[in-house]
Formats: structure tokens, C-alpha cells, sequence
């Protein structure tokens, strides 16, 4: 591994324009309403907005899932033709958008283009009773889209056009808290392409590089930077596959997804054992590790305050770097193509991204991908 500045700290000097966080992520799928409930029931997501013929919109429907800070996005077509049906028939369910909350969507986006990015949509003012909306957006890899989000004049619920919306049950939530990390996939040699497009475009800083030697196993490797905005709420870690004795699982995503795009969300949690056993109750599948992988923990980690026995029980992972240390685990694919998963990630100082962890977790990736005839 090598580090090109410390872990989580950039100056906010250099972005292009400033962004206050995460404001949504979208994602566009076979069937929302399904989707929806699948979200709410395992995630522990509570439906709050809805948007589709009944409320006037004739092309789409979609379903506003919140959880703390998290705010999910999930969008069906209504009918074979048009960008959503394509998206979804080349992709599968996958992300769309990782939308941008900024104070000046106009000025944002003309910082954008004028730096080098393409538009996919030139600001547009939406407006309902409860004021105005200003969005624009932009392209990254693959079919995905940063979309970039003025609030200051709004006090509704989502966007105009959404309606209020909830279950006749409330499932509780399972503790998830806000987007630590968005990692998207792109094609070999593309990885610095991309890296340049964050530096350049949007000024994001590389604030760690993994190099195929970090990340790599018996049969696969592949590279990583990540990239993140100056204050550090945006993070996105960026993959390229390497060469390696078998395909990678780099190379199964983008042989499934059709192209680079969204790989995993990394969620934060304050209380992982808590988080990672009521996802398991409700039917959320995680990557297994070997149960000697904990016996190495207390010399590689040093002292945690969580006990060991929870941990190897649920096969949650433990890392520290110089600042302290994180317990992260993985889900298996969520939908039928082996493509977007999530990660569950409770930060204990840390500020990086588990590199220790990167051996284990990637063996256990290759025995899904075997059994999936992949490998």
C-alpha cells in the first residue's frame, strides 16, 4: 500500500465547489415496489415518498426510503422503452445517481463543466407549494451520474413531485446511520482516468493507493485509489482489475453489470454486533471468514473493546490504523447478478479502509464467485 496524503484529510481549499454531504443515492431497478419492501424488512429503511402515476408521473415510479441520514432512492420504469428500462436490462438493479448536497446547484454545475465535466442535466428549478428545488447533474463512470442538489428554498418532504408515503407496519430500524463510502468499479486501465476526472473536475484529493501486492490473493488482484472531498464526507474508492491466475471479482462485476458502476456502499453504524445480528435475524447474507482468522486479531489489532467471541460469531472483521482501529463486514450480492453489495462499517477512529482485512475478505469473495462457477 502507499498513501499520497493522511487518511481523511484533504484540504477543502481545492473542491471545485463545496458539498455538505451525501443527498441521496438512487438506484434503478426491475421492480421498486418490490425493492422497496425488501429494504424496509431487512435494512430496516421506513418509506416516507412516493412518486409515480398517481401523483402525475407517467414514465416511473419511485420510492423514497430513509434511515438516520441515509436517504435510498429506488426507481422502476413503466414500460420496455426509455433510459430506465435500458439501464436495467444492461445492468440489472444497480446505482444510478450518488447525489451531491450543495448550497449553489447553478454555480456548481457551471464549476463542473468548466473543469471538464459532461452534463446530464442542466439545472432545472422544480417547485410545489412547498418552495423550489435547484438540480443539475453530472456524469462519472459507466452509466452513473453525480446529481447536485440545492435545499436552501425547500421545506418538503424530498423533491416536488413526491407525496408522503408509509407502511401500514413500521419496521424498526437496524441502526444505520449515513454513507461512509461509495466504491465504484471501472474497466482495467481506467482507474486513473477517473482519478484524474475527481482531481480534476470536482478537486478531490487521492488520499490512499492500493497497489495489486495489497490487494491479491492465490488466484486474483486487483488496484485501488481512493478519492475524497475536502471535508471528507464524500469518499470514493475507485477499483481496476489486475492480472491474476483466475478472473477477479472485479472482472465478475463488470462482466455482470455490463460496464463500470457503483460495487458496494459502505454504511456506518455505531454498534456493529448490534447492526450485523438483527440484519442476519431478518435475512441479510454476509461473507463468512475462516475462524482462524480470528486467532491472529489480538497480535495484528492490539487491544479492541469488544469482545472477540461476538465478532468470530457474526465474522466481523477488525483493522486499525495509526488514529485507532474499524470493525467492517460485507454482504453477499444483493440482487441475482453477483454486483452491488453493501458494507457495514463502525469506525473506532480509524479514518482508512481495512487493508489488513483485504486478504481475507477477498478469498471469501473467491469462494462465492467459485461457487458461482465464475473464478
Amino acid at each position: 500500500m502507499t498513501s499520497t496524503a493522511p487518511a481523511g484529510t484533504t484540504a477543502g481549499a481545492h473542491d471545485t465547489f463545496p458539498i455538505n454531504g451525501t443527498d441521496y443515492i438512487e438506484f434503478w431497478v426491475g421492480n421498486a415496489r418490490q425493492s422497496a419492501l425488501y429494504y424496509a424488512n431487512a435494512f430496516g429503511f421506513a418509506l416516507q415518498g412516493y412518486r409515480g402515476p398517481e401523483t402525475g408521473v407517467r414514465d416511473r415510479a419511485s420510492y423514497l426510503l430513509v434511515q438516520d441520514k441515509l436517504r435510498f432512492v429506488l426507481t422502476s420504469p413503466l414500460g420496455p422503452d426509455g433510459p430506465i428500462a435500458e439501464h436495467v436490462r444492461l445492468h440489472g438493479d444497480g446505482v444510478r445517481d450518488m447525489a451531491f448536497w450543495v448550497d449553489d446547484a447553478r454555480a456548481a454545475h457551471a464549476a463542473a463543466l468548466e473543469r471538464g465535466a459532461t452534463s446530464a442535466r442542466d439545472p432545472e428549478v422544480l417547485r410545489d407549494a412547498d418552495g423550489e428545488i435547484v438540480i443539475a447533474a453530472i456524469r462519472t463512470y459507466g452509466d452513473t451520474i453525480h446529481s447536485i442538489v440545492e435545499r436552501r428554498d425547500y421545506r418538503g418532504l424530498f423533491l416536488p413531485g413526491f407525496e408522503a408515503a408509509s407502511y401500514p407496519f413500521a419496521p424498526r430500524p437496524t441502526g444505520l446511520k449515513y454513507v461512509d463510502h461509495c466504491v465504484g468499479n471501472v474497466e482495467l486501465g481506467r482507474m486513473n482516468h477517473w482519478v484524474k476526472f475527481y482531481e480534476d473536475v470536482l478537486g478531490f484529493t487521492n488520499i490512499l493507493t492500493f497497489d495489486d501486492k495489497t490487494i491479491s490473493t492465490e488466484y486474483s488482484a486487483l488496484m485501488s485509489k481512493v478519492m475524497s472531498n475536502g471535508n471528507g464526507r464524500i469518499k470514493f474508492p475507485i477499483n481496476e482489475p489486475a492480472e491474476g491466475r483466475r478472473k477477479s471479482q472485479i472482472d465478475e462485476y463488470l462482466e455482470f453489470y455490463r460496464g463500470p458502476g457503483v460495487q458496494h456502499i459502505a454504511v456506518a453504524t455505531d454498534d456493529i454486533i448490534a447492526t450485523v445480528r438483527d440484519l442476519r435475524a431478518r435475512g441479510v447474507e454476509f461473507l463468512t471468514v475462516p475462524a482462524t482468522y480470528y486467532e491472529a486479531v489480538p497480535a495484528r489489532v492490539g487491544t479492541i473493546e469488544e469482545d472477540l467471541a461476538p465478532l468470530a460469531e457474526l465474522g466481523i472483521l477488525v483493522d486499525r490504523d495509526d488514529e485507532g482501529y474499524l470493525l467492517q463486514i460485507f454482504t453477499k450480492p444483493v440482487q441475482d447478478r453477483p454486483t452491488l453489495f453493501y458494507e457495514i462499517i463502525q469506525r473506532k477512529g480509524a479514518k482508512s479502509f481495512g487493508a489488513g482485512n483485504f486478504k481475507a475478505l477477498f478469498e471469501a469473495i473467491e469462494r462465492e464467485q467459485a461457487r458461482r462457477g465464475n473464478l
